[in-house]
């Protein structure tokens, strides 16, 4: 299933605003179901410089990517992802698929 990416700024606000929020030890998700899938990346400066905070951003799509076909339904979905020393697609795709059996994605 192909996912579309969240790029305004209007549609980020609305899912902080609306959305539910499910929390693992690595990542925030923010969520809201909607007649398509979307997904964004908000990644604050507080994770290093650019170079180490997009490859962040490279990972986490890769994990989505790979368990999105997990979800029932459609969601516009927001990851959030926490300070920590290292990061992998492991990791990440661990925790995404704890949060999806935890809150029935």
């Amino acid at each position: 299933m192909k996912y579309f990416r969240l790029k305004k700024q209007s549609d980020f606000q609305r899912l902080f605003q609306k959305g539910k929020r499910a929390f693992s030890p690595s990542l925030t998700v923010i969520y809201r179901p909607s007649q398509k899938m979307t997904m964004g990346i908000s990644i604050g400066k507080k994770h290093g410089k650019s170079v180490r905070r997009n490859r962040i951003k490279r990972l986490l799509r890769e994990a989505f990517r790979a368990v999105q076909g997990e979800m029932n339904g459609t969601y516009s979905i927001v990851l959030i992802p926490k300070v920590s020393e290292e990061y992998s697609v492991a990791m990440f795709k661990k925790h995404l698929q704890w949060i999806i059996q935890k809150e029935k994605l």
